[in-house]
C-alpha cells in the first residue's frame, strides 16, 4: 500500500501555514517530495547494515532488520530477462531505467538444464580467476564482472554494463537478474480553478509515493525540513529535525 501523494501536500501544507509561515507551491512540494523520498529510501541500506550487527528479538513485528526488509521488498524485481547485447557477454543494464542495486546474476546456457548462478567478481581479479584451473569460468560457475562500457557516439564511459564469462551467445542463451529497483517519481498533479491549485488524480498526472505506508509521518517531517530551509523559516526546520532526531533514536534505543 503506497502513501498518498495528496495527504502528504495537505499535512504539509497544514503545518507550514499554522502561523502564516509561507507557502509551498505544488512544483516546490514535488522536489522537496522527492528528495525526501530518495532519502529515506537510501537510508535503508544504512540501518539494514547497522541493525544487522546488532542484537534482534524474537518479536515478529519488532525486529527491525525484518521491518527494514519489508520495507526494500517493495522494490525488489527478480528474474528480469536480458539477453547479451554481442556476443562478447556484455550485458547492458541503462536498459533497466529504474535500476538501484544489483542483486543476483544467472545465466541460461543452451548445455546447461537451468539458469546457473554468476559469482560477482572485480574486474582486477579477473585474470587471477581465469589463469587458474580451480577458478577459471565455466557455463556450471560462471562469473561476471561490472564496469562501464562506452557509448560510441559521446566516446564516453557512461553506460551501465556487466560482462558475463563464459560469454552467453544471443538470443537463446539469457541472462535473469535480480535487483532493487528505485522509487517512482512522487507527482502531486494539479489543474488550477480560479486562482487556486487542485489536486487531479487523474492517472499519469499524479504518482504516490512508492516508500511503505509506516514512512507517511517521515515523508512529512522531511519535507518540512526542506521547505523551511527554502521559505528561509528556521523554526520549520528546528522541529523538522527534532521530530526525526526523536524517531532515529526511537528506532536505535
Amino acid at each position: 500500500m503506497a502513501v498518498s501523494i495528496d495527504t502528504v501536500y495537505q499535512r504539509v501544507l497544514a503545518l507550514a501555514n499554522k502561523e502564516q509561515r509561507g507557502y509551498i507551491t505544488p512544483q516546490e512540494f514535488n522536489l522537496f517530495a522527492n528528495q525526501a523520498q530518495m532519502d529515506i529510501f537510501e537510508q535503508y541500506f544504512y540501518d539494514e547494515n547497522q541493525f544487522i550487527r546488532m542484537h534482534g528479538n524474537s518479536t515478529t513485528y519488532a525486529d527491525m532488520v525484518k521491518n527494514l526488509e519489508e520495507k526494500i521488498s517493495i522494490f525488489e524485481r527478480y528474474d528480469t530477462r536480458l539477453v547479451a547485447a554481442n556476443d562478447y557477454g556484455d550485458v547492458l543494464l541503462d536498459t533497466l531505467e529504474d535500476l538501484y542495486r544489483l542483486g543476483m546474476v544467472r545465466v541460461d546456457y543452451d548445455s546447461e538444464s537451468s539458469f546457473t548462478l554468476a559469482e560477482n567478481i572485480q574486474l582486477k581479479e579477473l585474470m587471477t580467476y581465469a589463469d587458474s584451473p580451480l577458478t577459471k569460468p565455466t557455463k556450471k560457475r560462471p562469473l561476471y564482472v561490472r564496469y562501464p562500457a562506452k557509448t560510441s557516439s559521446t566516446g564516453k564511459f557512461d553506460r551501465e554494463r556487466i560482462k558475463v564469462y563464459p560469454y552467453p551467445k544471443p538470443p537463446s542463451e539469457r541472462i535473469l537478474v535480480s535487483y532493487v529497483a528505485k522509487p517512482s517519481k512522487a507527482v502531486w498533479g494539479y489543474v488550477v480553478v480560479g486562482e487556486n491549485a487542485l489536486y487531479d488524480c487523474t492517472d499519469g498526472k499524479s504518482q504516490n509515493f512508492e516508500l511503505h505506508v509506516s514512512e507517511e509521518n517521515n515523508l512529512v517531517i522531511r519535507i518540512l525540513a526542506l521547505a523551511g530551509i527554502s521559505i528561509k523559516d528556521p523554526t520549520i526546520y528546528q522541529a523538522a529535525s527534532a521530530e526525526e532526531n526523536k524517531t532515529i533514536q526511537q528506532q536505535k534505543q
